[in-house]
């Protein structure tokens, strides 16, 4: 069990580097003539401790961010006395572990086929708030990467059936989208992606008249102040706020 002052240490770290993030996040907003209130931080817990989590709680954050249903699971159940928290999906989600996550979260950024937007639909249960989900998509190309492929305007119109296909499921309410571009090692170099994100977003909007997507999950600790620059309204963070990731066990 953790003691009082190593929780307190916690607190005192996450509220420092909270600061700057809400700092930084402030600036990038004037500097697009947008209001820092309009952007929404989702803090990265993966792999992290659940006294982390209750640290980064005790500092005002709410909506935390996993990749892994099975470990998101063993958090929501363990921290669900904290209340007002929220739990988003930020991961590749296989289609058989659906039925894991579909009663237990409030959103869902990578929604990346169209079968995985029908199993949530399907198994959101119907006394519960319809399920956000945000589309994944590719605008780099990388092969590596998941999601739909976006990656050239002249075939964004081929999204279009599905796009109109996932917001009329029941059970889901379809928000926006999410990418994760390439890593660079400049900030800068990930502008034309999160420029691109945004401009498919209105072009979905433009070509599908009362879908009113609004949403855009993208930037990360390394490359946020560029996203909102771009439009980001969900920047998915976690070293900056948490500190580093334990390692991973071999």
């Amino acid at each position: 069990m953790m003691s009082t002052e190593d929780e307190t240490g916690l607190i005192e770290k996450i509220t420092d580097r909270l600061a700057r993030v809400r700092e930084s996040i402030a600036q990038s907003a004037a500097k697009a003539g947008r209001r820092a209130e309009d952007v929404e931080i989702v803090t990265v817990s993966k792999r992290q401790p659940e006294a982390l989590i209750r640290a980064a709680y005790a500092c005002g954050l709410r909506c935390f961010g996993e990749n892994y249903p099975e470990e998101a699971l063993v958090k929501i159940e363990n921290l669900s006395g904290l209340s007002g928290i929220q739990w988003d999906i930020i991961g590749h989600i296989q289609r058989r572990k659906a039925k894991l996550i579909a009663d237990r979260v409030a959103r869902v950024h990578s929604v990346d086929s169209l079968k995985l937007a029908e199993l949530l639909s399907q198994l959101r249960p119907a006394d519960m708030p319809a399920l956000d989900v945000l589309l994944e998509v590719n605008v780099s190309g990388e092969a590596s990467k998941g999601g739909f492929s976006a990656q050239s305007p002249a075939n964004w119109a081929d999204l279009l059936p599905i796009v109109d296909e996932i917001s009329s499921l029941p059970r889901l309410r379809l928000r926006g989208l999410m990418t994760m571009p390439p890593l660079q090692t400049e900030m800068e170099e990930n502008r034309v992606y999160f420029r691109k994100l945004r401009a498919l977003l209105d072009f979905l909007n433009r070509a599908c008249p009362g879908l009113e997507l609004r949403e855009l999950s993208m930037g990360t600790s390394s490359d946020y102040p560029v996203a909102i620059e771009e439009g980001a309204t969900l920047i998915r963070l976690g070293e900056a706020i948490l500190g580093a990731r334990p390692l991973k066990a071999i």
